[in-house]
């Protein structure tokens, strides 16, 4: 068994895993409290140690600072010989053609690592985060790069905080016409409805490119805490993978022991 851990901006996501295999379960924790004693990793790694035999540890961030608090636990719990740090310095299954590496995000590299894993490439990944990222990995260049945006979450704190009247939204993606007949229903219905038009426009224009470079067409992956928002608003056909960056770790994992 596998303990694999995608440090984001936001949230910790964590979840035991077989190469190979989807995740046995996820589970995740405000990454603000990843050293927080009796609350964070420190915490949940003691427990799942105690009840799995671990072959050994991978993890991503995003967030340097939280990296160093996750290293200081391991070093705690004795634990650094098992921890597989994924960087752009190691195997992914596939080339990077990216002119700067060591600029992508660590998770990103992990979801092409994933996508790689879980078939065919060419193939489009959309990890719905506190940023929105595409990436992608095609049969020519291995992991090309992509785009990234704001988050769905991101629009709606940005119109609460900088107006004096707009309130902050909660999560709710329940837009059930296109006029808004109330503030939050309007607000709600440019959140959802025109976040999903901005991701359907990107990911119109990526697919144009790669059909006129000649690569066949691409699977669309999507992942990450927003992503049950595309089922309403891309007009694409994709595959749901809740834990495709916990597959990317894994099989980056098995690829570099």
């Amino acid at each position: 068994m596998l303990l694999a851990i995608d440090i984001g901006n936001t949230h910790t996501h964590f979840g035991l895993i077989e190469p190979g295999a989807a995740a046995l379960w996820m589970r995740h924790i405000p990454t603000a409290t990843i050293d927080q004693v009796g609350g964070g990793m420190e915490l949940e790694i003691s427990k799942i140690s105690a009840e799995t035999t671990l072959q050994g540890i991978a993890f991503c961030s995003v967030v340097p600072g939280a990296t160093q608090k996750l290293n200081n636990v391991f070093d705690g719990l004795g634990l650094g010989k098992k921890v597989f740090h994924l960087t752009h310095e190691k195997k992914l299954g596939v080339p990077i053609s990216y002119p700067r590496p060591q600029e992508i995000g660590q998770d990103r590299l992990a979801n092409a690592a994933g996508a790689k894993a879980l078939g065919p490439i060419p193939a489009i990944v959309i990890d719905m985060g506190t940023a929105v990222t595409f990436d992608i990995v095609t049969q020519l260049g291995g992991y090309e790069g992509g785009i990234i945006a704001p988050g769905v979450e991101v629009m709606r704190r940005y119109l609460h905080e900088q107006t004096a009247l707009l309130p902050l939204l909660d999560d709710s993606i329940d837009v059930p016409r296109a006029v808004g007949k109330s503030t939050i229903e309007a607000m709600r219905i440019g959140t959802v409805i025109g976040f999903g038009g901005m991701i359907q426009s990107l990911l119109d224009a990526v697919t144009a490119e790669l059909s006129a470079r000649g690569e066949p067409p691409s699977r669309v992956l999507a992942t990450g805490g927003s992503a049950d928002l595309l089922k309403k608003t891309l007009r694409t056909s994709f595959e749901l993978v809740p834990d495709l960056t916990l597959r990317g770790l894994a099989t980056a994992w098995q690829l570099n022991r």
